[in-house]
């Protein structure tokens, strides 16, 4: 507990001045936060609350005061199994990170939003041929037609030796029932939400002022029932290729035009978002976006039921009819949409001197990432399914010999994506070396001038913990290298159409012997296991181990703040609850009489700026705010371009009277400096500030540590003070400075009054 908040007022009467403690992505408890053993819940629920010491025992100081921890680490993630879940949507996730990335361009903003929609909806569509091509393809086409495959498999052989059309109708079911699961799953974090809406009065008109105010249901339920009719037309579409291989009848010809306006219409709206974002007040589109995914219901019961009552006799060689193509086909569409948005993100770049074109194309990474883990994931179910089913039989002559081309391809060109990635950031890293290691010696000898010679393997590790900070720089070319890898690679995928296979491409153009190309094949389809095994190990300790939380939790944290306004099936969006909660709290200790102290550390800090821009002028009068270890600038500005920009930092400060302190250390990979980094010893480029004129309020926010704080052990102690990185301030002993510097401007008058009232 710090000296300035540790002072405690009667028990029941408001404090004076509250600080409100938001974590970071690695607090495992409140009791962690407050750095207390003896806590109480006095406001909120299990996933998110307000804690505060269970006894406080009374005082006499000028100034009462109290903690309060906020405690949001459940929103994101919560139980075990829901944890798990979320990994196996992080493509949906990605792909509705992407559209919030766009540049603040109004010209391309209605290009961008439309692109990022339609990627994503070819993600929903990939989903359901993934599932689809397991149940149709692998079991109910090839496998209840082989003997050596329904052999001893009970649970399969009553369907065996009957028609195909009933089989691909019965089969079907597990298809549908997986739409109807991320159906249901992500229609019912909304209810939970439901219950907290923040405060509407003079509120901040910026961009990032909208996150958790704007009421975001009534889109996603728009989007919902769009990509729940494309999925169920997806479906449609599979069972009706099939059976258009036996003729196309009257019927089929009639089922296909109306899967065409289906899809069509989910396709035109979602290109008009002037149409789909419209206020939630207007219901008009909610019944016609309804109405089309009804429309979509229907149709799944007639097409199920063509397929079911169609003649008998059907042309079982091979995979299931038309399958190929249509797979085929749709990442055709991804690719076509890749590069849309790619032309999209560079047209009308703009001509400032820091605008630097490779930092614009953070949506076409991320889309690009999405797009490759979502068609990863899909060639490695139908592939282990296919390995299953064939038992022992050898290569090539079983189930697993014909699993669609396209899925070759992919697989292929994944594995080759990882390779050049992982190749190319090896490279990076060499060649960065020299540069962030002179920048870390530069900055030692700044915080260490006169080091005792015992001391040397120290400085070492403190000179290596500061460049590997200041390799975060050097990801957002990595990334875009990663998009137009994968994009090349989902395009490659076109040759499956030619029924050609990598092995045989390679070794008639390059030279390269078949057998090593069907070997990386092989090799990158347990590399695409090893990465669901990782990230399913990885979400279990994230939620487990506080430790490794904070490692991985940054990310998951990042992609999760953000609303669902790309893809419905995304995780649900933690902002919407906690910026409304928190506003709703420090507006009520100010009605109270309390001054409120604002401090977040990491993820936290960025629903504390979030939280401030909501706040009427008269509550943010009486508020103060200190960042710590914040990406503010580091990676959300440089991510988020459109919310997070200078004007809106700025206003932050302007709302709460530059009562503002932001801390930082050189070996943070994560946090940093938002408004100046003169106090660096090293140039330090993470993004590009308006200038802070000398003497502007703004100049004084930002204070760095030194980290660590010596490099030789304190007298009565064995060893030297560790390297804190990115972990919270609380402990130290100048944040404690700073809160007692915030809490005396606090007590000072403004210009709409005088400070805190005094002591009842």
């Amino acid at each position: 507990m710090s000296e300035a908040s540790g002072r405690w007022g009667e028990p029941g009467a408001p404090a004076d001045v509250v600080e409100v403690r938001v974590h970071g992505a690695a607090s495992a408890s409140a009791g962690q936060v407050l750095d207390l053993p003896q806590i109480e819940q006095v406001a909120g629920d299990a996933s998110g609350g307000f804690y505060r010491p269970r006894r406080a025992p009374a005082g006499d100081d000028a100034v009462r005061s109290t903690s309060e921890a906020y405690r949001w680490a459940d929103l994101p993630s919560g139980t075990v199994a829901r944890t798990v879940a979320l990994v196996f949507l992080l493509p949906f996730m990605l792909a509705n990170v992407a559209i919030w990335m766009r540049p603040a361009h109004p010209g391309s903003d209605a290009l961008v939003r439309s692109l990022c929609r339609l990627l994503a909806l070819t993600l929903t569509a990939l989903y359901v041929l993934a599932v689809a091509g397991a149940a149709l393809d692998l079991v109910a086409w090839k496998c209840m037609s082989a003997p050596h495959c329904l052999a001893g498999r009970t649970w399969l052989s009553w369907l065996g030796g009957r028609p195909a059309g009933l089989r691909l109708a019965v089969l079907a079911l597990l298809p549908a029932a997986a739409i109807g699961l991320i159906w249901r799953a992500s229609a019912r974090p909304a209810r939970v939400f439901e219950a907290f809406r923040p405060p509407e009065a003079e509120v901040s008109g910026h961009r990032l002022g909208t996150v958790g105010r704007w009421d975001a249901e009534p889109l996603v339920g728009r989007l919902r029932s769009i990509h729940v009719a494309a999925a169920f037309a997806t479906l449609d579409v599979t069972l009706l290729a099939a059976r258009a291989s036996v003729g196309a009848s009257a019927v089929t010809i009639a089922l296909a035009a109306a899967l065409a306006v289906v899809l069509g219409a989910c396709a035109v709206l979602l290109c008009t978002p002037a149409l789909i974002d419209r206020a939630p007040t207007d219901r008009r589109w909610d019944r016609i976006t309804r109405a089309l995914r009804t429309g979509a219901l229907a149709l799944t019961i007639v097409v199920a039921a063509h397929v079911l009552v169609g003649p008998a006799r059907w042309h079982e060689e091979g995979g299931l009819p038309g399958y190929d193509a249509i797979l085929t086909g749709l990442f055709v569409a991804q690719t076509a949409l890749l590069v849309a948005l790619g032309a999209a993100l560079l047209w009308r770049r703009g001509r400032r001197s820091d605008a630097v074109p490779l930092r614009r194309l953070g949506p076409l990474a991320i889309a690009a990432a999405a797009v490759s883990l979502a068609v990863a994931f899909s060639a490695e179910l139908v592939y282990r399914l296919a390995d299953y089913l064939d038992r022992d039989l050898p290569t090539g002559e079983g189930i697993a010999s014909g699993p669609p081309r396209a899925y070759t391809w992919a697989i292929f060109g994944f594995f080759r994506t990882v390779l050049i990635t992982v190749l190319v950031a090896g490279l990076v890293i060499l060649i960065s070396r020299r540069a962030r290691f002179r920048a870390a010696a530069a900055i030692v000898a700044h915080d260490h001038p006169d080091p005792p010679p015992e001391a040397g393997p120290r400085l070492r590790q403190v000179r290596k913990a500061v460049a590997r900070a200041r390799f975060t720089e050097r990801l957002i070319p990595l990334g875009v290298v990663y998009a137009c890898l994968a994009g090349a690679g989902t395009a490659t995928t076109t040759v499956g159409l030619l029924g050609l296979y990598p092995g045989d491409v390679f070794e008639r153009l390059a030279g390269v012997p078949a057998v090593l190309i069907t070997f990386g094949i092989a090799f990158g389809s347990w590399v695409i296991a090893a990465v669901v095994v990782a990230l399913l190990v990885g979400g279990i300790f994230a939620y487990r181990t506080a430790e490794f939380r904070r490692h991985i939790g940054v990310l998951w944290d990042l992609g999760t703040f953000w609303p669902r306004a790309a893809h419905p099936f995304a995780p649900p969006c933690y902002a919407e609850r906690a910026v409304p909660e928190l506003t709703r709290r420090v507006t009520y200790l100010v009605d109270r009489g309390s001054a409120v102290l604002l401090t977040g550390h990491s993820h936290g800090s960025v629903l504390a700026a979030a939280t401030v821009l909501q706040l009427p002028p008269r509550v943010a009068r009486r508020v103060a705010l200190i960042t710590h270890a914040s990406p503010l600038r580091r990676l959300y500005a440089r991510l988020f371009p459109a919310y997070v920009d200078d004007e809106v930092l700025h206003e932050i400060g302007d709302r709460i009277g530059w009562r503002w302190l932001n801390l930082w250390r050189d070996t943070d990979p994560v946090g940093g400096w938002i408004f100046s980094a003169r106090q660096s010893a090293a140039p330090v480029t993470v993004g590009h500030p308006a200038p802070v004129t000398v003497g502007h309020p703004a100049a004084a926010v930002d204070r760095r540590l030194r980290d660590p704080v010596d490099v030789v052990a304190p007298p009565g102690d064995s060893v030297p003070p560790p390297i804190q990185g990115h972990r919270p301030c609380e402990s130290d002993r100048r944040f404690t400075e700073a809160m007692r510097e915030l809490v005396e401007r606090l007590w000072e008058p403004t210009d709409g009054g005088t400070g805190p009232p005094p002591r009842r």
